[in-house]
């Protein structure tokens, strides 16, 4: 059975249309507090993390209204990166974890995150049983078991703390100059802090929120604001996050910008001649490039593919024991570290390479040469299904014939925007533009 509401990534669409709206969040915490609140007891905590939406406010109270009207107690973090939400849940004895944020998304939409007592997020299974509460609605408890809720101070800090302790003491950023792009999101506090703490010198950018600027013109999806700042200021490198902070680009001394697959070749490279890369092997979405696969086999190591989004990352890496995945669109999720992917953590990663390889960004920011790839977005309504067409069908068969030994065809259904995704690899750049345009065409003449 599919699911209704759940995406990829959690619940996500425009705030204040169906289904991000406060009363379908309210229904949310009620369930999500019935589903982990199963034994009738009082002692059941969640934590709710959110980005800088103006939005935020009423998801945050909405969610908190429904947890607490199931017996559920919520600690309210603020504004702190989504990584920050799967640490403090497991290292709080929280029973849940929920991030508010639409990640790399425009200010007008927003999202909700959740995460298991582990600290991992919900699997598809579970995610599936809440939706049958949603549905179905859940009996509120008794008045004197309703939960308690109160604000948290001190988890920025902590977040702080355990980002440090991923690196190596004997590693100082000290005379480093790095320009640090927040997105104006949910890290524009803690990711200046941190790289100032660990002695950099930092020229933050994307550092004053104001509900509706996250991720406009900034951020890991216009990673060229960092990149003039770079150059502006002579800095080392520039550190590029999204709106929630899982996500990150690398800008190196010269302005060129380093994609996921750029960051995951290096680490997997560097981490394998350590002897700490777990299993030989990379864990990665169809979407790397093919680049990357070949840059690894080079090294005998693996790319081991999953389903587009970091979750099924994540699974694959905890079912094969691995430790170090991610996508090219720059979730870096080291295991060893963190549940999930963290773009401030991966950034430092690849600082603490430049000062132990005496090396610039330049000279590790481009570990390979990519294969060309193309990809173009077609939107359609809601309720569409371009996909099932006869005519798109055809279409991308076709496709797939004429890229049959040169290269490969991906085509999908965004799982957080209603978006068909077409994106094709091939060493013939006009092989290349005609297939995605073949696809393209046909899919935008049934929306």
């Amino acid at each position: 059975m599919g699911r209704k509401f759940f995406g990829t990534d959690g619940v996500r669409g425009t705030a204040n249309m169906a289904p991000m709206t406060a009363e379908m969040a309210l229904r949310i915490g009620a369930a999500v507090g019935r589903y982990f609140r199963n034994d009738g007891q009082n002692n059941h905590r969640v934590v709710i993390g959110k980005d800088t939406r103006l939005s935020g406010y009423m998801f945050e109270n909405a969610l908190t209204a429904g947890l607490t009207s199931t017996g559920m107690n919520v600690l309210l973090l603020g504004p702190v990166p989504t990584p920050a939400v799967g640490l403090l849940t497991s290292s709080m004895r929280a029973d849940l974890g929920v991030m508010i944020s639409a990640s790399h998304n425009p200010a007008e939409d927003n999202g909700i995150k959740f995460f298991g007592p582990d600290g991992f997020k919900l699997s598809d299974e579970v995610e599936l049983e809440i939706e049958t509460l949603i549905e179905s609605g859940v009996e509120p408890v008794q008045s004197i078991n309703i939960g308690r809720a109160k604000r948290i101070d001190d988890g920025r800090f902590r977040y702080i703390e355990r980002v440090k302790s991923s690196l190596p003491s004997s590693v100082p950023f000290k005379g480093m100059k790095v320009v640090v792009d927040c997105a104006n999101g949910a890290a524009y506090r803690a990711a200046p802090e941190a790289l100032w703490e660990l002695g950099a010198e930092v020229i933050p950018v994307g550092t004053n929120p104001d509900g509706l600027n996250i991720n406009r013109d900034c951020g890991s999806t216009s990673p060229r604001t960092a990149a003039e700042a770079v150059v502006a200021h002579g800095a080392h490198l520039g550190i590029s996050l999204d709106g929630d902070a899982d996500r990150v680009m690398i800008i190196d001394e010269n302005g060129h910008i380093a994609d996921g697959d750029q960051i995951m070749g290096l680490l997997a490279s560097r981490w394998a001649a350590k002897g700490r890369l777990r299993g030989g092997a990379l864990v990665a979405t169809v979407m790397s490039n093919l680049g990357l696969e070949r840059f690894l086999e080079a090294q005998n190591l693996r790319l081991e593919r999953t389903a587009v989004g970091d979750r099924y990352v994540v699974e694959t890496m905890r079912k094969g024991g691995y430790n170090l995945g991610g996508e090219q669109s720059g979730h870096i999720v080291m295991t060893d570290y963190a549940t999930t992917g963290d773009g401030l953590m991966a950034g430092l990663q690849f600082m603490a390479a430049m000062v132990e390889t005496n090396s610039q960004a330049s000279d590790l920011a481009q570990q390979f040469e990519t294969v060309p790839q193309l990809l173009k977005n077609v939107r359609y309504a809601a309720g569409q299904t371009p996909l099932e067409a006869d005519s798109v069908q055809a279409a991308i068969r076709a496709a797939e014939m004429a890229l049959e030994g040169q290269g490969r065809l991906l085509i999908r259904k965004s799982g957080t925007e209603p978006l068909v995704r077409v994106m094709a690899e091939c060493e013939d750049s006009d092989l290349l533009e005609r297939t995605v345009d073949s696809v393209v065409e046909a899919v935008d003449a049934v929306v």
